[in-house]
């Protein structure tokens, strides 16, 4: 379907949402970007600079985002060290965006799962024979605990170290309200994570989430995770992608009528 002359609210965080963006604009979407993330540092990376002195003592890393390669090879840096210093690791990532961030730096990637939830790396996981194995896993300041707590019913030792966090765009509350309440409304929202989920509901009112607001406006969901995320909170899911990634939400928007 071609999106041509639809308005499509691009949610993801100010400097990732690029890739979305333009996926869309091909396809002639007219894109509204309100970010319902913004990325902002650790308030403390004290911890998670104590493991990078120690790498040796790991035998795993996990990453599950690429907000947590950036701000892992920042932090290396910062310790003078490179690459070189994790090529003892075997390596596991969530997803191809994440995967790619890991090469760029010359690093292979061990374990990605063909799909791209925690659920999934855990499934990986259990034939790699972890038991006793020292696991780093670096991730949002808050996030699901299904990989730490599957990982250590198997006999791993995990440590999560969080190497950033996620809090909600003070700017974009007026931004929203403003485009729903625009005639005609917006064609579609994206939400590519369940925080851009619980962020929106935080922006527009948990009264009007539930409310005509959304009448006519397509919810669209990158996986299986935020879409729970979405019916937890009593909100539809009107599109799903079938591929859990930032092209396999364009095509199913492109496809849903």
């Amino acid at each position: 379907m071609d999106l041509h002359g639809k308005r499509i609210i691009v949610s993801r965080a100010k400097e990732q949402a690029g890739s979305l963006s333009s996926l869309l604009r091909d396809k002639g979407a007219q894109i509204v970007e309100i970010p319902f993330i913004e990325i902002r540092p650790a308030q403390s990376y004290e911890a998670l600079d104590k493991a990078l002195e120690n790498l040796m003592a790991y035998d795993w890393l996990i990453l599950t985002s690429v907000n947590g390669v950036t701000a892992l090879f920042s932090r290396l840096e910062k310790q003078g060290k490179s690459e070189a210093d994790l090529l003892h690791l075997k390596i596991a990532a969530i997803g191809p965006a994440t995967r790619k961030a890991i090469e760029k730096h010359g690093l292979p990637v061990d374990v990605m799962p063909e799909e791209y939830v925690a659920e999934s790396v855990v499934e990986e996981m259990k034939d790699q024979g972890i038991r006793g194995e020292r696991v780093l896993l670096v991730r949002a300041k808050v996030a699901r605990d299904v990989i730490p707590n599957a990982l250590r019913d198997m006999g791993a030792k995990v440590h999560v170290m969080e190497a950033y966090e996620t809090v909600v765009p003070e700017t974009s509350r007026t931004a929203i309200h403003d485009a729903l309440n625009a005639s005609p409304k917006p064609f579609a929202i994206t939400f590519t994570s369940s925080s851009t989920v619980k962020n929106f509901i935080e922006l527009i009112g948990e009264e009007h989430a539930h409310s005509s607001l959304l009448d006519g406006v397509k919810l669209c969901s990158i996986g299986p995770v935020t879409s729970a995320t979405l019916k937890e909170n009593k909100l539809r899911v009107d599109v799903e992608a079938k591929e859990y990634t930032i092209p396999g939400l364009v095509e199913a928007i492109a496809k849903s009528k």
